[in-house]
């Protein structure tokens, strides 16, 4: 089931990046990642309630706090990072380099949680590389 909510998320950030091209022509980068993220907050409480897991707030300890907040900032940095760049270039150009955030991921997780991986992800990460830079040439 997680591989269909991946392509999902692939489909929806695919659809994310032209979305914002279309609507951000002529509005400051800045104040477009702003609605974005209100609208973000919305549709990630209601279904929080929807649901009925907000009692799991009490669970949290001070280390989920932490890191939630942590991942929350540089989720937002890399929202005004990446508004900024389609404002300045083309789509097509920007979210290739944007989603070499696959190898930059796998390099950390290999440093930070101590992963490993085999010879196809090594390979597969190579083959990212070089084709994000393919794309941008």
């Amino acid at each position: 089931m997680w591989k269909l909510y991946a392509i999902l998320s692939a489909l929806f950030a695919a659809l994310t990046s032209i979305l914002a091209k279309i609507g951000i022509k002529g509005v400051d980068s800045n104040l477009a990642t702003a609605i974005r993220t209100s609208v973000i907050i919305f549709l990630s409480w209601g279904i929080v309630f929807a649901t009925g897991v907000q009692s799991g707030m009490k669970v949290l300890t001070r280390q989920n706090w932490l890191f939630l907040i942590l991942s929350g900032l540089a989720t937002g940095l890399s929202w005004l990072f990446y508004y900024k760049a389609i404002v300045l270039g083309d789509v097509s150009k920007v979210a290739p380099i944007d989603k070499s955030s696959i190898v930059i991921t796998l390099v950390l997780s290999y440093i930070i949680l101590g992963e490993h991986f085999d010879l196809k992800t090594i390979i597969a990460g190579i083959l990212i590389t070089a084709g994000t830079f393919v794309m941008i040439m």
